[in-house]
Parts: C-alpha cells; sequence; structure tokens
C-alpha cells in the first residue's frame, strides 16, 4: 500500500493525550510521517477551548490525532460533566478547528456506544444505544465530530491495552504477583485490541490519505477498529497467564456479570465489525490473540 505523504507534511502531526496507551504508540507510530507534536493534559487541556484554540494556531498542524479522553468507565459515573466536557464537547471543538485549518483529524470512540444486547458482530450502521455515562459521553463526541463536517475519520476501538499504564493487561499480572487465584467476568464478550495496533493503523489510515485533508474527507466517518476474533475477560485473563511464564501458577476463576458489580453497567456482548475499515483502507486485523502474545515478548 501507499504511504506517500502530500505537500503538507512540513506541517507537524499534533498528538493529544500523549502521556495514554494510545496516544504513547501513537507518537512512535506517526513520527516516521514527519514532525509530531506531543500533548499530554498538562501541556494543553482539551476542555481550555480558547488556549486549545491558540495552541494549534500558531502549530498549523497538517493532521490532529485526538487520543485524549475521559476512560475511567465507573468514575464517569460520579463525574459525569467533566466526562462530557473531555468526552462529548471536546472532539466537536477540535473537529472544528481542524477544518478551519485544513487539517485531518482522526478521533477515537469505543463499543460502550452499543448496549450489548447484539449476537452478531456490530457494524457502523447498527443503532447506538449506550448503558452507561461514558458511552453517552463517547456518542455524543462522535455526533458533535460528524455535525462539523470536516474530514474526520472516528475510530471506535475495543478492548485497549498495552504494557504501560493502568489497563486489564497490567492489572492481571500485577494481581498474579499477590494472589494464587483471580475471579474475572466470564458473561461479557469483546475484542481485546493493543494500543499498539490502534496507533499503527491509524498511522496506515492518514499515510493513505497522504495527510491530505481533501483526500481523507471522501473517506470521512466512522469505522470500526478492533483485533479479530473475540472472547471473553475471563478467557483473556487466562491467555495472560498462559503466556506469561511468571503467572502460570495462578488460576482463573470464572464468574458472572451479577457476581461482580459495578457503578457503570457493561455491553455484556460489544465485539466490533472491521470489514468497513478493511474494505477502505486494505487493514490486515490480526487475531487478538496475536496481538497478545506479541505484546506480552516485548
Amino acid at each position: 500500500m501507499s504511504t506517500r505523504v502530500s505537500s503538507n507534511s512540513r506541517r507537524p502531526i499534533v498528538v493529544i493525550g500523549s502521556n495514554g496507551q494510545v496516544g504513547y504508540e501513537l507518537v512512535r507510530s506517526l513520527s516516521p510521517f514527519g514532525p509530531v507534536c506531543a500533548f499530554e493534559h498538562s501541556r494543553l487541556d482539551i476542555t481550555n477551548f480558547d488556549a486549545l484554540r491558540a495552541t494549534l494556531k500558531t502549530l498549523a498542524p497538517m493532521a490532529i490525532v485526538n487520543a485524549a479522553a475521559f476512560t475511567a468507565v465507573d468514575k464517569a459515573e460520579d463525574e459525569p460533566d467533566l466526562a462530557a466536557a473531555v468526552n462529548g464537547k471536546a472532539p466537536g471543538v477540535l473537529a472544528s478547528i481542524a477544518e478551519e485549518f485544513g487539517a485531518c483529524f482522526v478521533h477515537y470512540s469505543t463499543d460502550y456506544v452499543f448496549d450489548g444486547s447484539a449476537s452478531r458482530p456490530y457494524r457502523e450502521s447498527d443503532p447506538v444505544s449506550p448503558a452507561n455515562t461514558y458511552g453517552r459521553t463517547k456518542l455524543t463526541g462522535e455526533r458533535a465530530v460528524m455535525e462539523i463536517g470536516s474530514a474526520a475519520i472516528i475510530l471506535r476501538t475495543c478492548w485497549v491495552y498495552s504494557n504501560r499504564r493502568q489497563n486489564f493487561l497490567t492489572t492481571m499480572r500485577q494481581l498474579a504477583q499477590e494472589r494464587t487465584m483471580i475471579r474475572v467476568v466470564e458473561d461479557q464478550i469483546g475484542c481485546p485490541t493493543t494500543a499498539r495496533f490502534v496507533a499503527q493503523a491509524t498511522a496506515v489510515i492518514l499515510a493513505e490519505c497522504g495527510f491530505s485533508a481533501p483526500r481523507l474527507r471522501e473517506q470521512r466517518g466512522i469505522y470500526h477498529l478492533a483485533a479479530a476474533g473475540q472472547t471473553s475477560w475471563c478467557e483473556f485473563a487466562r491467555a495472560i497467564m498462559r503466556y506469561s511464564s511468571a503467572c502460570n501458577d495462578v488460576a482463573i476463576e470464572g464468574i458472572s456479570t451479577a457476581q461482580y458489580p459495578t457503578p457503570a453497567k457493561r455491553p455484556a456482548y460489544s465485539v466490533l465489525d472491521t470489514s468497513r475499515l478493511r474494505d477502505a483502507f486494505g487493514l490486515y486485523f490480526p487475531d487478538w490473540e496475536v496481538l497478545l502474545k506479541q505484546t506480552l515478548d516485548r
């Protein structure tokens, strides 16, 4: 596939939320295509819209990739206003800024925009009905971006993890050092997806469009991005123990969602159909277990 970059290549690529799982990997994946300006929350608060616009106006980027989000699903139930500002309102502001400066815009959403009642992988055209505050605020953000009409791609991801920061993988490995048995929910099904794969796919999408806003606009819309296959949290945990030599003696006991109540309701089934993204950009989607082995090998 082509990776030619347009004459915009001297303009920087802005990565917002660079200290997060996906943001960290984005800086690495996008650096070969031009200078990357990476912003952690401490350097750029996306809910301070005046400062946001002033900063991006100075940079005049060729692409803005927004990996910043309020991702604490349970905490969002207690802090809905902050979650709404970060996940719901800021993405639309960023899309507007990108449109103003002729920049490509990539934003990330979630499988949690669905209620989990499906029996086959969710397509982008399927009805949305979030079951928790996090999902509702992310859906608001999607709609805000799409209303702008900018050169924007929204990538819905699922069960994102990596070797850094707090996530399911790092939590399981930590618990394995402390316990001989871990109880994990077995009746929620999804697609564990590495942050590195999300970042690499993002780089391919932008490169395929030559980091050109007019070309990206031709493909604008919402796409599903996740690893191939599906599994439960319980089986995901067992795979982590199976492929982690230091964790082989830890037993994983499957429990029901009812046995592990949380403030935010989770969808029982949130597998994503990625065929639209595959057809549009020629992406290959490795099986979730392959990606897990690669991550643990690192």
